[in-house]
């Protein structure tokens, strides 16, 4: 959903206003951070980008969360405060000097503003804490690798002295992944090793070093012909909505899954074959496209979030880049049973599915037509004549990609179905609104939580039989604070189920009373039969389910591998619940 504006500001711009009709406007923050402060490490993306409540959102966060002008004309917590406090290593000046030369002088860092940052995801609690100025859980050392060979050595000096070891990509995490509660040392993945391996046009994959970012990625592959000597243009099919600031590797341990995975797969779909390096030695798994030699270490591994080793390279699948055939599409159905319904039989239909396949609750569709000022307009009124109501209607959009003769049939079962499930087409206007905001709405959330306003996520995987279950008995517990807003959506499909994504909205100062409420919402989502997590993985913000979740083989099975691969326990202890 594009819910905001967005900018871009040099470091002289002040803080600006934005006028709302009739409103005084509020003041929002469009500088960069100052130098070495907890903002700097808490602001999301680039520095210099910004992205502010629209006028119509931000009417809509006003009214459901009863709030009036003058709760926003003062900020909270804006954290500008320099990260300056003492906090002295507690690792052996002794094991620091033999790190110090495995990787070079300039590639280690004992600094607080270093450790903080690169031991800090970007969960809701996360951002509280360094609003608040608080540091815990960091590491001892910052340690930049500059190879496979590096990584090999710190592992085994971490290994053999019982130092924990972490592993950080692009710093996206919301689980509480990149906490280091043992302290220990963190390998910063992206600084150097974010290198091209090998490109294999004649099989379709190519092979890089796990801390190349997103951009970097898909841009490499976009101009093949080129960059790479190919014949074509190639795409991941991969885009996280953290696809600017997240690394490869991080979207392969988190098990992550990008908007468009409803045709390209999840991130363990995409993967052929992995490198890590385990305090018992190297793991290189084989690059066929199938084999049938027992259980598969490869799928092992996948998701496997640091608490084994450390992935220093993969080797993915690859697509065809075919842009021009896109075909976007959009339509409202009467209510998310009709829109689900059609949901399902276009994911069981057997003729190809979307790239892009979203589906709104009543929530979050009604959030999306007074945020565009279409409530009360022109389409509002067509919509009531059709019987499509405000509480009741979802907005479904998508689409279709690849080659010219599979998007067009897509697109044309698409509408077959919506159609039979009383969906009005609304062109693909929806769906390009949507997308100008895809990668930016996450900047939003700094705006609003400078007036103590929260944004949160959690996301989980059901079947089509439960779907409805799950999703009335999450919402219930959303709703139970008062004055809460809870959109809903599912984004990745699937012939046996889908995804739900619950956005919540609130105020909540306290962090020790938000850490209950979310975890109210997570042990909800568990016991209404959905997954712990469908994307975004488990860290250490889903651990005390696993267990409970998984049942006691299964963790058993899991622990069994932890001791095989990290027999002294070094590896993101913690994470995993492992």
């Amino acid at each position: 959903m594009n819910t905001g504006t967005t900018s871009k500001q040099t470091p002289d711009e002040k803080m600006t206003g934005q006028k709302t009709t009739g409103h005084p406007s509020p003041t929002w923050i469009e500088t960069p951070p100052k130098d070495n402060s907890f903002r700097a490490i808490f602001k999301w993306g680039n520095p210099e980008a910004f992205k502010n409540p629209s006028p119509g959102f931000l009417r809509v966060i006003q009214r459901e969360l009863k709030l009036s002008d003058m709760d926003f004309q003062r900020m909270q917590c804006i954290g500008n405060e320099p990260v300056s406090m003492e906090k002295p290593s507690a690792l052996d000046p002794r094991d620091v000097e033999v790190l110090r030369d495995i990787v070079g002088e300039d590639n280690v860092s004992a600094a607080v503003f270093d450790r903080l940052k690169f031991a800090s995801g970007k969960a809701m609690e996360d951002l509280m804490q360094l609003r608040q100025g608080r540091v815990k859980d960091i590491c001892d050392l910052v340690v930049h690798p500059r190879n496979r060979a590096d990584v090999e050595a710190v592992v085994g000096v971490c290994h053999d002295r019982g130092i924990s070891v972490h592993v950080y990509g692009g710093g996206s995490s919301v689980t509480f992944g990149l906490d280091c509660p043992k302290g220990g040392v963190t390998l910063v993945m992206s600084t150097h090793m974010n290198r091209l391996i090998r490109f294999n046009e004649t099989d379709q994959t190519i092979t890089v070093e796990s801390g190349m970012m997103g951009p970097a990625y898909e841009d490499l592959l976009n101009r093949a012909p080129e960059t790479l000597g190919a014949d074509k243009a190639y795409t991941g099919g991969h885009f996280p909505q953290s696809f600017e600031f997240s690394s490869v590797g991080g979207w392969i341990t988190a098990l992550g899954s990008g908007q468009a995975s409803s045709l390209y797969g999840d991130a363990a779909d995409i993967v052929v074959a992995q490198e890590f390096i385990t305090p018992r030695g190297r793991v290189e798994t084989l690059a066929y496209p199938a084999t049938a030699t027992g259980p598969k270490v490869n799928d092992m591994m996948k998701g496997s979030e640091g608490a084994f080793g450390v992935l220093v390279s993969v080797t993915l699948k690859v697509f065809e880049y075919l842009p021009e055939n896109t075909r976007k599409f959009a339509f409202m159905f009467p209510d998310f049973e009709s829109a689900v319904l059609a949901g399902r039989r276009i994911s069981q239909g057997r003729f190809g599915m979307p790239a892009i396949f979203r589906i709104s609750d009543a929530e979050e569709t009604d959030v999306a037509m007074q945020m565009y000022g279409l409530e009360g307009g022109v389409l509002d009124r067509i919509l009531k004549l059709r019987s499509l109501r405000p509480g009741r209607r979802c907005l479904v959009m998508g689409q279709a990609e690849g080659e010219c003769g599979f998007a067009a049939n897509v697109v044309r079962n698409v509408k077959k179905i919506a159609r039979s499930h009383n969906g009005m087409y609304l062109t693909g206007y929806p769906m390009r609104k949507w997308y100008h905001g895809r990668f930016s709405d996450p900047y939003m959330r700094d705006a609003l939580n400078d007036y103590g306003i929260l944004i949160d996520t959690l996301e989980c995987s059901t079947t089509w039989e439960n779907l409805h279950h799950l999703h009335r008995s999450v919402r219930a517990v959303v709703k139970a604070t008062p004055d809460t807003i809870c959109m809903t959506h599912a984004s990745h499909f699937y012939a046996q189920g889908t995804n739900l994504y619950f956005i919540f909205i609130t105020r909540m100062a306290d962090i020790k009373a938000f850490r209950t409420y979310q975890q109210s919402i997570i042990d909800a989502i568990e016991k209404a039969g959905g997954s712990l997590s469908h994307h975004h993985g488990v860290g250490r913000m889903m651990a005390p389910w696993m267990e409970r979740h998984l049942g006691t083989a299964q963790m058993d099975a899991l622990r069994a591998l932890k001791t095989h691969f990290d027999p002294k326990g070094i590896m993101n202890p913690g994470s995993l619940g492992l």
